[in-house]
C-alpha cells in the first residue's frame, strides 16, 4: 500500500473505506501503481461482471492508461461461476459497493479517472462527489435523489425485480426476454442472445429498492450523490437515445437538475440509437472514444 494511502491521500482514512478487496484487484491496483500511469477505474453495474469491460481497457491501455476493474464485494471472477452461486449477489447495497471501490481508489499513487455504467455510473458520481476522481464519465447512470423523471419504459425495466418486494433480499436474473427489452431493444435478435449468454449474471435487488425510494426520503441516503462538490472534478454524462432502462429523461435530468450548477467542467452527450447495453454491444466503440477523449483532455 502507498503511504499516502494509508494516510487518506483522497480525503479519506482506510479505517472509513474498510472493505476486503480480493487479491485480482490488489494485484491490478499494485500494476497501476508500479506502471506510473494515471489509473482509469471501471465501475459496472447490475447484471454485469468486471470481466465486461474488457475491451475498453485494452483501448485505454492502448492510450497510454493503466486499467483497474474492481468488481462489486464477492462479484465471482467469470460469468460461469457467477451463474452457479448466484446467491453470492444478494444484499449489495449502493454504499457497501461505492465504499468498495473507494478503498481500491485509495490504494493508488495517482488520482484516477473513473468510468460506470448503469449503477456504476451512478457509483462514478458518488466517487467524484468525494473528491476522489481527476475525471469522471457516467453512462446510462443510474437515478440517485433529486433525479425525478421515472419513464414507463425504466419502470418495466425494473419490474421484474421490483414487482416483488422479497426480491430486496435476493439475487435476480432476467429471463432472456426481460434482458432484450431492457438491455438490447436496439439490436437483433442474435447479438441480444450473444450477449445474453456472454455477460448476464444474477445481481442485488437492493440497489434498485434503494433508488425507488430515494426521493421520498427527506434524509440522506445512500443513493445521494454531492453534485455541486466543488471538488468534483470534469463529469461528462452520457445518454443512449434509446435506452428503456435509463432513459434520456433521466440522464438529461441528471445534468440539467443535478450537476449542471457545479462551477467544474460538465458536460452532456447522447448517443444516437443505443439502447442500455451500449457499453458491451458491436456499437460500443462508438461510446468508448468519446470517453476516452474525455479523460484525455484531463488526464496526463
Amino acid at each position: 500500500m502507498a503511504a499516502s494511502a494509508a494516510s487518506g491521500q483522497w480525503g479519506r482514512s482506510m479505517t472509513d473505506l474498510a472493505t476486503e478487496l480480493a487479491q485480482w484487484e490488489q494485484d491490478e491496483i499494485d500494476r497501476a501503481n508500479a506502471s506510473g500511469r494515471t489509473p482509469v477505474v471501471f465501475v459496472h453495474g447490475l447484471w454485469l461482471l468486471s470481466s465486461s469491460w474488457q475491451p475498453w481497457r485494452d483501448l485505454f491501455e492502448e492510450s497510454g492508461y493503466a486499467t483497474l476493474a474492481p468488481g462489486w464485494p464477492d462479484d465471482p471472477p467469470t460469468v460461469q461461476e457467477a451463474r452457479a452461486y448466484p446467491e453470492v449477489f444478494a444484499h449489495k447495497t449502493v454504499q457497501q459497493v461505492t465504499d468498495h471501490y473507494l478503498s481500491a481508489i485509495a490504494q493508488l499513487d495517482r488520482k484516477p479517472a473513473v468510468v460506470g455504467h448503469s449503477f456504476g455510473g451512478l457509483i462514478a458520481q458518488k466517487i467524484a462527489g468525494t473528491g476522489a476522481a481527476a475525471a469522471t464519465v457516467a453512462i446510462d447512470n443510474a437515478p440517485f435523489k433529486g433525479v425525478l423523471p421515472v419513464p414507463l419504459s425504466s419502470i418495466r425495466s425494473s419490474s421484474p425485480v421490483l414487482g416483488n418486494p422479497a426480491n430486496r433480499g435476493k439475487a435476480i436474473a432476467l429471463t432472456f426476454d426481460q434482458f432484450v427489452y431492457g438491455w438490447a431493444n436496439n439490436l437483433d435478435r442474435d447479438e441480444a442472445r450473444q450477449l445474453y449468454d456472454s455477460y448476464h449474471v444474477a445481481a442485488s435487488g437492493v440497489p434498485l429498492f434503494q433508488a425507488v425510494v430515494a426521493n421520498f426520503n427527506p434524509f440522506h441516503n445512500e443513493v445521494t450523490v454531492a453534485a455541486r462538490n466543488t471538488d468534483r472534478g470534469p463529469l461528462l454524462i452520457i445518454g443512449g437515445a434509446k435506452d428503456n432502462t435509463v432513459p434520456l429523461a433521466i440522464t438529461r435530468a441528471t445534468y440539467n437538475y443535478q450537476h449542471k450548477h457545479n462551477p467544474g467542467v460538465t458536460e452532456f452527450t447522447e448517443i444516437p440509437d443505443r439502447g442500455h447495453s451500449l457499453t458491451i454491444d458491436h456499437g460500443w466503440r462508438e461510446v468508448a472514444e468519446p470517453t476516452l477523449e474525455f479523460v484525455q483532455r484531463f488526464t496526463s
